[in-house]
């Protein structure tokens, strides 16, 4: 009994797990530094719900106080919304249907129907006929802004044709200094619709735009020879011109003073004058042939020469003119 005795193991201890002891150590030794545990939550304001009962339980390792510390920075910081909920700013809004630059400064009406065109001449008939000069210069100003950027069709096409006391009121205008430029504007825009030409030429253009192109100025100037050319399209005008003693003086002194568009209307309408169409005049003075070969020599454009070298081949042809003793 004694032997077996000595010879019986000691009892083993309850746990021989290595990895326990070593755990037990860790957390039970005085020596190893002790984690100070995380202080409890504040308590929670009476407004905000309780914490969920999905998780009762308090958290039993430190994942689970991290979990709960930033469960409880949810509830202090709310997150901003999702970004499909969240509205954009104002500035960030897209807008359906952004307005167009041109819209900001709309280009005048274009006159596209008759009804337009008598609305306006009516409008200012009323004006002209006033006695107030305020009022027929705002008739004046009228056209300007509502033809010059809308030109009635060349040919007419069936447009209402201009009212006489209308084309009167702007053929007066031509000897007015302050209204003169704009003058020619409306009846060049005017003039451009075959319909009118014979209007204007019984409200007495040729005589005027005659009598006044000469103390006009470049643009200006142009545009009322360039009526001049037109209203030559008409017999009546072409038979006017003719008989105007000024005419041909005035023609000359514009061919040697001026150039391009001014200079090429001054020939074409001198070879209406001296052509060999009905009606023409006999052969030309000296000094108007000698200011045609200058106009053709200098600076010209290629309408203007041809019709300048038209009107001298016609005239060399018909035995009005010899070239040979005005170029000596």
């Amino acid at each position: 009994m004694k032997t077996q005795s000595k010879l019986k193991n000691p009892p083993r201890p309850l746990f021989s797990c290595g990895i326990f002891g070593h755990c037990t150590q860790s957390v039970l030794s005085p020596t190893t530094p002790q984690t100070p545990a995380l202080p409890p939550p504040p308590p929670l304001p009476a407004s905000d719900p309780p914490p969920p009962a999905s998780d009762p339980q308090p958290p039993s390792s430190s994942s689970s106080s991290s979990s709960t510390s930033q469960s409880f920075t949810q509830w202090r910081f709310p997150l901003p919304k999702p970004p499909f909920v969240h509205n954009p700013p104002p500035e960030a809004a897209p807008a359906s249907d952004p307005p167009p630059e041109s819209t900001s400064e709309p280009d005048p009406p274009p006159l596209v129907s008759n009804s337009s065109l008598v609305e306006l001449f009516h409008v200012a008939e009323l004006q002209l006929s006033s006695s107030s000069d305020a009022a027929r210069l705002s008739a004046l100003h009228m056209l300007e802004k509502m033809l010059v950027p809308n030109p009635m069709p060349e040919g007419g096409g069936g447009c209402a044709a201009c009212p006489a006391a209308v084309m009167a009121g702007m053929v007066g205008y031509l000897k007015e200094p302050a209204a003169a430029r704009a003058a020619t504007k409306v009846l060049l825009a005017l003039c451009l619709a075959e319909v009118n030409r014979r209007v204007a030429v019984e409200a007495g253009a040729v005589a005027e735009v005659v009598e006044a192109v000469a103390g006009l100025e470049g643009a200006a100037a142009e545009r009322a020879l360039a009526v001049l050319e037109l209203l030559c399209t008409v017999p009546e005008g072409a038979a006017g011109l003719r008989a105007h003693a000024l005419a041909v003086p005035m023609l000359v002194e514009m061919m040697g003073k001026m150039v391009g568009r001014g200079k090429e209307c001054a020939i074409s309408i001198l070879a209406v004058i001296f052509g060999s169409g009905e009606g023409s005049l006999g052969p030309p003075t000296p000094t108007v042939a000698q200011a045609v070969l200058l106009a053709l020599q200098g600076e010209c454009s290629a309408r203007g020469r041809r019709k300048g070298t038209q009107l001298l081949k016609s005239l060399q042809e018909n035995g009005r003119l010899d070239l040979t003793e005005e170029g000596s």
